[in-house]
């Protein structure tokens, strides 16, 4: 179910109790499939290398238990006038983690304003049942809370792909995410340095995102209604 997101705005003081500026704080939760991306997408959203990331041997993922970082970052954006602080509340979750309503319930009781789910355009047919199992443990509405990101974008320059020919040519599920994704589709380029690069850029869609639904939350489903 989702809640109103009036709370999540806190107003910080000055040593003389003057207003000084408003913090809104957002919990954005990583899904993917092993190799994906998801700990660089994270590391790009919290402008740091905190996440644990590198290659993988015979497809075992790096993450292999759910992880918790923050960042705050200081007048990223006006609201009423004001400038206002963004606090973003990352959690990366391995894609076999055993219940993972309990573990997403327990780190974001208050629910989760953005679901970042991370693909790999060089492999369309992987993350096949992925949809179900985030339907499973945040309800039906969480694709109007969804971004789709699109990790080693490289490769459909190199075979001479634009990325709106690409979806059209995806497999269903990623095809179908694509349309109905409230944040719509950001494609990564792993060629280059693009966390740094990037970061901002979707930090200010999950942003956009989380306004266009009120800064409202899902909560994680408890075990009776999965």
């Amino acid at each position: 179910m989702s809640r109103r997101g009036n709370d999540l705005f806190r107003i910080l003081f000055s040593d003389g109790g003057q207003v000084e500026r408003n913090v809104l704080t957002l919990n954005v939760l990583l899904l993917g499939d092993r190799q994906s991306g998801r700990s660089s997408v994270g590391n790009a959203l919290i402008g740091g290398e905190e996440f644990q990331t590198g290659a993988c041997i015979s497809g075992v993922a790096v993450t292999t238990e759910h992880r918790l970082l923050s960042r705050n970052y200081r007048r990223f954006f006006r609201r009423q006038g004001a400038e206002s602080d963004l606090t973003l509340r990352v959690v990366d979750t391995p894609p076999l983690l055993p219940r993972p309503h309990s573990i997403v319930h327990e780190l974001c009781p208050e629910g989760v304003h953005v679901v970042v789910v991370v693909a790999r355009a060089d492999r369309p047919n992987d993350n096949t049942h992925l949809e179900e199992r985030v339907q499973n443990l945040l309800g039906p509405e969480w694709r109007r809370h969804a971004l789709l990101v699109l990790t080693h974008a490289d490769h459909l320059k190199e075979a001479g792909l634009r990325s709106s020919d690409y979806l059209t040519q995806a497999s269903d599920w990623l095809r179908v995410l694509a349309e109905e994704a409230g944040g719509g589709v950001s494609l990564l380029d792993n060629s280059c340095d693009w966390p740094s690069i990037r970061g901002r850029p979707l930090r200010e869609r999950l942003l956009r995102l989380s306004a266009r639904n009120h800064h409202r939350s899902l909560r994680a489903r408890t075990e009776v209604s999965l």
